[in-house]
């Protein structure tokens, strides 16, 4: 009996390790978004979102993020940027439709928990497919369980979550567009220098 107790208790254990593993960001590479608040550096999840992690660092290498605002913040919800016409405009009336013009297959997989980076997206009566955003992402500033299912996860931010909390706590008109502007830089980067700055 206490052999078979012995087993099962380290079969859990094993699975439990494989569970955290499977959580783990899996590859070297992040983004560290750099905003007058300070820096958040994002670990990706390039096993459970491929297509979306690809497109990020391309677009990121690309400078594509240099420049765009975070246009949308809700306290106790999350902070969302990423459109290219908050550039030029950061409070014009079109800034939260932009993008690359296209969007990225839906790889819905994982929780939106604290720090976790999700695409933004066209609602279900419009995207049936649940597809992402070219461009724009949210940071959740809380665990919000009612997207789960909704949206794809392809991060979580490993350092400076206290720089989304100064953000989504700013003041913002009635379309929830802070009304002092907090631009951004996106570099990729890898975690050892990332974490070294």
């Amino acid at each position: 009996m206490r052999r078979m107790i012995r087993w099962v208790g380290l079969v859990a254990t094993v699975f439990l390790l494989k569970g955290t593993s499977i959580m783990a960001a899996d590859t070297d590479q992040v983004a560290v978004v750099e905003t007058k608040f300070g820096k958040m550096v994002i670990e990706f999840y390039g096993t459970d979102a491929p297509k979306t992690v690809a497109n990020f660092i391309k677009l990121a290498k690309d400078g594509f993020y240099n420049g765009t605002t975070f246009h949308r913040v809700i306290p106790g919800f999350m902070i969302q940027g990423g459109d290219p016409l908050s550039k030029e405009d950061p409070r014009g009336p079109r800034v939260g439709t932009g993008g690359p013009g296209y969007t990225v297959p839906a790889e819905i997989k994982r929780e939106h928990k604290r720090g976790t980076v999700a695409t933004a997206r066209l609602g279900d009566d419009d995207n049936p497919k649940r597809d992402s955003s070219g461009s724009q992402f949210f940071i959740n500033v809380n665990d919000n369980t009612s997207l789960n299912g909704g949206y794809t996860v392809f991060g979580n931010v490993i350092v400076g979550m206290d720089v989304a909390d100064k953000i989504v706590s700013l003041s913002r008109d009635g379309r929830n567009n802070p009304n002092e502007k907090v631009d951004m830089k996106v570099t990729i980067t890898t975690r050892a220098e990332a974490l070294k700055k």
